[in-house]
């Protein structure tokens, strides 16, 4: 938001410096105007180095990374199942 900022600050910083009449007692508005144009432009350049130097510091990939991912099959259970034998002389339970 550096550079949006900046912009607002110089278009309210001219609006003050051309467009308004008004006079304060120990205070000009002209000059506040051109204070506040001079801190956007200082903002304005300041965020423009910044995307300038993010975008020049990033370097060519030397190799693409590929992503080797192993997937495993869960083991098998091994159910055992144990059978009672019942003997046909003996009583239903």
């Amino acid at each position: 938001m550096t550079i949006a900022g900046s912009i607002i600050l110089i278009m309210l910083g001219a609006i003050l410096t051309w467009a308004v009449e008004f006079d304060l007692a120990g205070l000009d508005i002209n000059v506040v105007g051109v204070i506040l144009m001079l801190g956007g432009l200082v903002g304005l350049l300041f965020g423009i180095y910044r995307i300038t130097v993010t975008r020049r510091a990033v370097g060519p990939i030397d190799e693409p990374v590929h992503r080797h991912e192993v997937y495993e099959e869960p083991e098998a259970r091994r159910t055992t199942v144990y059978e009672e034998r019942r003997h046909y002389d003996e009583p239903p339970l």
